[in-house]
């Protein structure tokens, strides 16, 4: 092992891919005090959200494993409306081998070769992307609940959770009814997540909050913390089909909602930014927000997870340019 791999590979770490277990979030009773008197400057945010890529600068070897930890928290998805179980196969064979096999031999990886956080896939694709993952360890995520609007009668979306997870996901993520939280009817929004929450049984649940049509930092906040009392074991920021998806100011906004609820807990609830995240250089950022915002804990794929689709594709040329020195047209690899 040349001495470019083997510095690739300690940056790395023992704890490159695998998971830290920790006890899923148990929710509490609804306390309005825990976020009610919360205020948010906003241009404040923005100025701390700013500096996140521009005070740190990952290089050379470093970048190469912060990009390797960024693939592992990938959750891999398609939600189109031409999906089909051909197309779904394909897409968990990339998430088995997200990396070329001469990329993973670069980096020393290959007694244990990265995969990626999950796979995310309509209710209904569920059951091929099980078939296709078996003996992979890659958990299924599964959209329920009316996605991407979420205002399907409850009964309806509750059963939708139910065929979900029966099909074999491990992970579900929901949507929120937005009214709630735009109408301050903090009640009705935990008690709509709590019954998704014991829908789900052993399965995850991810609450996807749609930050994009919640307005203010402040609703994000709220409902970031509405969802983690009601069970929720990840807060998300987006369906990926708002006008507005992930950035760095709301994420910062429901990072530092979970460091206030595990003050409050003990527990730990992950996060996951989707929607728009694209390049390498977003990976980087949002892992330099969970770094210190949050901690190395949430560096790991049990407690934050990426969101995305083409995403791989960039993260893919950028460890083939640590590699080789060479940038290669982005139609050079398969996209996700």
């Amino acid at each position: 092992m040349d001495d470019h791999t083997a510095s690739a590979r300690a940056s790395l770490g023992p704890e490159r891919i695998a998971s830290a277990a920790h006890p899923r979030n148990l929710g509490t009773p609804l306390h309005p005090e825990w976020f009610e008197g919360v205020g948010i400057n906003l241009s404040a945010a923005e100025r701390r959200a700013a500096t996140l890529g521009a005070r740190r600068s990952v290089k050379k070897d470093h970048q190469a494993a912060w990009l390797v930890k960024a693939l592992t928290c990938i959750d891999l998805t398609t939600l189109a409306g031409d999906d089909t179980p051909g197309r779904v196969h394909r897409l968990c064979a990339k998430a088995r081998r997200p990396l070329r096999e001469d990329l993973v031999a670069a980096l020393g990886l290959e007694d244990r070769p990265p995969t990626v956080g999950a796979v995310c896939v309509y209710p209904t694709m569920v059951r091929p992307a099980v078939a296709a993952l078996r003996g992979s360890g890659i958990p299924v995520a599964s959209v329920a609940t009316g996605f991407p609007a979420g205002l399907t009668p409850l009964s309806q979306r509750l059963a939708e959770i139910r065929y979900a997870v029966d099909e074999g996901a491990e992970e579900i993520d929901i949507v929120i009814t937005r009214a709630h939280a735009l109408l301050g009817e903090w009640s009705a929004l935990y008690d709509e997540v709590a019954a998704m929450r014991e829908t789900c049984g052993g399965a995850h649940l991810k609450a996807i909050l749609g930050t994009g049509d919640l307005r203010t930092l402040r609703n994000v906040y709220k409902a970031s913390m509405v969802a983690m009392q009601a069970g929720a074991d990840f807060i998300k920021t987006s369906t990926g089909k708002e006008e507005v998806n992930a950035t760095l100011p709301v994420s910062l906004t429901m990072v530092r909602a979970l460091r206030d609820y595990c003050e409050h807990t003990g527990h730990r609830v992950g996060f996951k930014p989707a929607g728009g995240l694209k390049t390498a250089k977003d990976a980087l950022n949002w892992l330099v927000l969970m770094k210190e915002e949050l901690g190395r804990p949430w560096l790991e794929p049990d407690l934050f997870r990426i969101g995305a689709s083409s995403l791989l594709a960039d993260i893919e040329r950028q460890i083939e340019h640590w590699a080789t020195g060479r940038y290669s047209s982005a139609s050079h690899h398969a996209m996700a």
